[in-house]
């Protein structure tokens, strides 16, 4: 009885749900930018099924809310017994933390086509840079999906009603995530993000499943070593093949600037690395007899996303477009041209509040329109992993400073 009561008070410890409306200052701990699919596309049994769903946090706390998005359905989405737990390995969770997540005291929820649902509050002791699964059932799922099919992480798909049946050895295996678009903290300290806005460089295209290697994971771990990161969230936002201007792959930044920046709890910069799909793409959309934007077009966007994140408060942080000469299916000499004039107007305009100047560091020395060979993952356009960490590494973390009043 006693080894009972302790287990007891242990679950309780790790999971206590608290009131909806308990005052407290959330800052995003993960997220990840809505992208809409066709539920036949990938003919998975989603509907009656249970996903698990793994995610690694950047900043800590000890009370947690969990945002679900049907951003993109056209009817609502239905889910019932979510829950949070440490991963343990493969899918599996660690004994013991398994914590149920309610919606307005109830463990079902229904989510309008076009919304985002925050699931009440939590008490989860949640570490840094932690890998947490989230598992649901699905009741009801749209026709369209609100999905990021660029997760470089492993999810689980089994077809079974019961959560506690769920086997991740038996369940189908999906480099995706849906339905997810955050994961909020709180905790008694002030705490605060940097959204890293961007395409498929950001989102981590070339970089290993589950391993957790995106330049944003690098410069995460780097805001923990330095002893303040605890108090500073990353939060990817990118999407691979995404642009300014057009949508393509994903809604276009304009767009979603909105959604996946202004609304993201406790957003305090904006780092923005974009530009490079809408000088790409000039190739594919001249064939079409198309239009593509021009340096013009790309610079007028950005200056859109100043403008937007000052009103406000949200300081801007431009980041340089990386060479891509030898990546034939985008590269050309107008191009060219076109990114060396982006890149000089994001270093000499003034506009941004402060410039990481990424292009200077990986371009190679002796051809300066080509990525350096130990940067280059080999299609002359996506870093290689020595070049995402060198991404990380390049940006200054002085940037990130709270106020005198928030550090004590």
């Amino acid at each position: 009885m006693p080894s009972f009561r302790m287990a007891l008070v242990v679950w309780l410890m790790v999971c206590t749900a608290l009131p909806l409306g308990m005052a407290g200052s959330w800052v995003g701990t993960w997220a990840t930018a809505a992208f809409p699919e066709p539920a036949a596309k990938d003919k998975l049994p989603l509907t009656g099924s249970t996903l698990r769903q793994v995610v690694r946090v950047s900043v800590g706390g000890d009370r947690v809310r969990l945002r679900l998005s049907n951003a993109f359905g056209i009817t609502p989405l239905v889910v019932r017994d979510v829950r949070l737990a440490y991963l343990e390995n493969e899918g599996h969770l660690r004994s013991g933390s398994t914590c149920p997540l309610t919606f307005n005291g109830r463990n079902e929820t229904s989510i309008p086509p076009g919304a985002v649902m925050l699931s009440d509050p939590a008490h989860f002791e949640l570490p840094a840079l932690a890998d947490i699964a989230i598992t649901m059932r699905l009741i009801q799922v749209p026709e369209t999906l609100t999905s990021h099919p660029g997760s470089r992480t492993t999810s689980y798909l089994m077809a079974t009603a019961d959560s506690d049946t769920f086997r991740p050895s038996e369940a189908a295996r999906i480099v995706h995530w849906y339905f997810l678009s955050g994961l909020d903290v709180e905790s008694e300290r002030p705490a605060a993000a940097i959204v890293v806005l961007g395409d498929s460089i950001t989102d981590g295209y070339g970089t290993t499943t589950d391993g957790n290697d995106r330049w944003t994971d690098v410069l995460a771990r780097r805001l923990q070593d330095q002893g303040t990161g605890n108090r500073i969230a990353v939060l990817n936002q990118g999407i691979g093949g995404n642009r300014l201007l057009r949508d393509g792959l994903g809604p276009n930044i304009l767009a979603r600037f909105d959604r996946d920046v202004l609304t993201q709890s406790g957003a305090r910069w904006v780092l923005v690395l974009a530009g490079i799909n809408d000088i790409g793409t000039r190739l594919s959309a001249r064939e079409r007899g198309e239009p593509y934007a021009s340096a013009g077009d790309i610079i007028h966007a950005l200056s859109q996303i100043i403008v937007r994140a000052h009103a406000k408060g949200v300081i801007v942080i431009g980041g340089t477009l990386t060479p891509y000469a030898g990546a034939g299916f985008y590269w050309s000499e107008d191009g060219e041209a076109d990114r060396q004039t982006v890149n000089q107007w994001i270093r000499r305009s003034g506009q941004f509040d402060a410039v990481v100047d990424f292009d200077a560091a990986l371009r190679n020395p002796e051809d300066p329109i080509r990525l350096a060979p130990a940067f280059d993952s080999g299609d002359h356009l996506h870093p290689s992993l020595a070049g995402y960490a060198e991404m990380a590494r390049l940006v200054d973390l002085r940037l990130f400073a709270l106020t005198s009043d928030e550090r004590h």
